[in-house]
């Protein structure tokens, strides 16, 4: 039998990954009016008065809407709300398991993008925070950008941030590893998805804390039809603003050539698009992050076989695998924690600096903390909530959010 098989098997046995459990047991007639009528009317009267107290009177204060329309499951597309639920099942599992947060699997029947933030904000009273998972570019930037704007909780899409973080992560250890400078350093990224865009905007925030340089030396975001840089055509809204921020030397041409002189090549795109040749091709000793998945832009084996210095794959067989489960439980509960009204850039970049700084002695095999020790978390979720309080998107207890700063 097949893994695929046990694994179909293991669910059909489940009937879902995760269930609501109470706090109380409710044995006596006492204990059911505390808890429901009228012992709900005290607390309710005061989330009148005080809607802020929902967080502290409710389980609002500890819950995660995971939300997706099933547009863009990981490894099989568009196969709309109901077959999501199973990736969004297993996130809410670990957002309990890692973090002792509520996560609330929700998939959306949507045609149209303004049908998802219409829906979520009508159920965004449940709620402290919003995960966006497994939507498709570029309308995950749209819904994102809308929810953030409308809405008083953080809204974060995981694939897109979550990925950029657990990738700033490592590439700050591969520096650490070979000696190189993350202000010197000239990346290439391929793939102008939502990692790519990501990525690459989460690397242009580096000057926000004053212990790394205001940004790397370059960044070149290529697509299928290579370099974006301004001007160039067949750009969506999502690419023509990342164009106006990056390749400012306008490089184009093949691969090969736009890789001529670069330290970094991180893969968001296709498997195989990378070989020995175009690694030669590179700076000495280069770094190579390569995530498309099932199959990566080029495997750890041929990587060193070509003198990269370092190679990290999203491989769950990867020592060093780059995943997302890194970041989210941690990051999330820093955020719940602060009752953060949004999680920012500097936020973002203090939870990639406490994942890399976990591990003391980077290396080929141990670049990365173990996503599934809680200690990751703790790590993580102390950077993120302590960002917030610094940077004023932190809420003063049973008042308002100050949306002075962040």
């Amino acid at each position: 039998m097949g893994p695929e098989v046990r694994w179909l098997e293991l669910h059909r046995e489940l009937r879902g990954k995760v269930e609501t459990a109470g706090k109380v047991d409710v044995r006596s007639r006492e204990d059911l009016a505390a808890v429901y009528f009228p012992g709900s009317m005290e607390p309710a009267k005061a989330i009148f008065r005080n809607p802020e107290l929902s967080f502290q009177l409710t389980a609002r204060g500890n819950s995660v809407a995971i939300v997706s329309d099933g547009s863009a499951v990981m490894g099989i597309g568009n196969v709309g709300p109901c077959a999501a639920l199973p990736v969004l099942e297993g996130k809410a599992l670990l957002f309990r398991q890692l973090a002792d947060i509520n996560g609330v699997p929700v998939a959306i029947k949507a045609r149209r993008t303004q049908e998802i933030v219409d829906t979520v904000q009508s159920i965004s009273p449940n709620f402290a925070a919003v995960d966006l998972e497994d939507i498709s570019a570029p309308r995950c930037f749209d819904v994102e950008n809308a929810l953030r704007e409308q809405m008083n909780i953080p809204v974060l899409h995981d694939d897109q941030h979550g990925t950029a973080i657990a990738l700033l992560a490592s590439l700050i250890n591969g520096c650490r590893m070979t000696g190189k400078r993350l202000g010197d350093l000239r990346i290439l990224i391929q793939g102008a998805g939502y990692v790519g865009i990501a990525f690459a905007k989460l690397l242009q925030h580096l000057g926000l804390d004053r212990r790394y340089a205001a940004s790397v030396r370059e960044i070149v975001v290529c697509d299928s039809r290579g370099p974006i840089y301004e001007g160039r055509g067949f750009l969506n809204r999502a690419k023509e603003e990342i164009a106006r921020r990056t390749n400012r030397s306008r490089r184009a041409g093949p691969l090969e050539s736009v890789l001529r002189g670069m330290d970094v090549f991180v893969g968001a795109s296709a498997a195989n698009v990378l070989n020995a040749a175009l690694v030669r091709a590179m700076n000495a000793d280069p770094i190579l992050l390569a995530l498309a998945n099932p199959v990566p832009e080029i495997t750890r084996e041929e990587g060193y076989r070509a003198g990269a210095a370092l190679v990290c794959t999203g491989l769950q067989d990867d020592p060093n695998q780059i995943t997302n489960v890194l970041v989210f439980p941690g990051l999330f509960r820093g955020a719940l924690d602060a009752r953060a009204y949004e999680i920012n850039s500097l936020m973002k970049l203090h939870a990639a600096y406490a994942l890399a700084e976990l591990v003391r002695e980077p290396a080929r095999d141990r670049l990365l903390p173990d996503p599934l020790d809680r200690a990751t978390v703790r790590a993580v979720a102390a950077a993120v909530r302590n960002a917030a309080h610094n940077t004023g998107v932190a809420c003063v207890l049973g008042g308002e959010p100050q949306r002075d700063a962040g």
